[in-house]
C-alpha cells in the first residue's frame, strides 16, 4: 500500500489486490460481498443494513456495528459516477466528502485500487480513523483471498 502525502482534507491510498479486476469492483457494489469486509477490525456490517444502488443518483448506505458494545455507525453516500468495472464515485450528502475509487486491471488476476477522498472531515483524517480504514482494506484482501481459494479448490 502506498500512502501519498495529502493536503488538509484530502486522502490518497493505493492498494494492489491479488484478485481479478471485475471481482474487486463487484465486491464494492454488492451487499453480499460488502458484509464480509466493510468497516475496520472490531466492526461488523450486517447484510440487512447495506443498501447499494450502483447508478448515478443511487444510494450507498451501511450501518457498521461495534462488535464490543453494539453501537451503530451509519454511512451514506450518493453515487455520482459508476463506470463498471473501472470507477466509482460517491458523495456524502451531509459532509460533502467525495470518495473516488479507480480500479486498474494489472493482468494475471491482480487489481490496483486508487482511493481519493476530498472534503474529508477532521475526525476521518485522524491517525486512528486512517488505521481503521486500512484494516478494512486488509479485510477486503483476506476476503478476496478466501474467494480465490474457493474458486481454485
Amino acid at each position: 500500500m502506498n500512502d501519498h502525502p495529502a493536503e488538509l482534507g484530502e486522502i490518497h491510498l493505493t492498494r494492489i489486490f491479488a484478485a481479478p479486476w471485475d471481482l474487486v469492483f463487484r465486491c464494492m457494489i454488492d451487499a453480499d460481498h460488502l458484509t464480509h469486509f466493510w468497516g475496520p477490525v472490531g466492526m461488523s456490517t450486517p447484510r440487512e443494513t447495506i443498501i447499494v444502488d450502483p447508478r448515478p443518483g443511487g444510494v450507498f448506505e451501511t450501518i457498521m456495528v461495534n462488535d464490543a458494545d453494539g453501537s451503530h455507525f451509519p454511512t451514506r453516500g450518493i453515487f455520482v459516477e459508476v463506470t463498471e468495472p473501472e470507477r466509482l464515485v460517491w458523495r456524502d450528502p451531509d459532509s460533502g466528502m467525495t470518495t473516488s475509487t479507480t480500479f486498474v486491471d494489472l493482468g494475471e488476476d491482480r487489481t490496483e485500487v486508487h482511493i481519493h477522498q476530498t472534503n474529508v472531515p477532521d475526525f476521518i483524517l485522524s491517525p486512528e480513523a486512517q488505521a481503521g480504514f486500512k484494516t478494512s482494506l486488509d479485510r477486503l484482501d483476506a476476503y478476496l483471498a478466501a474467494l480465490s481459494h474457493r474458486r481454485t479448490a
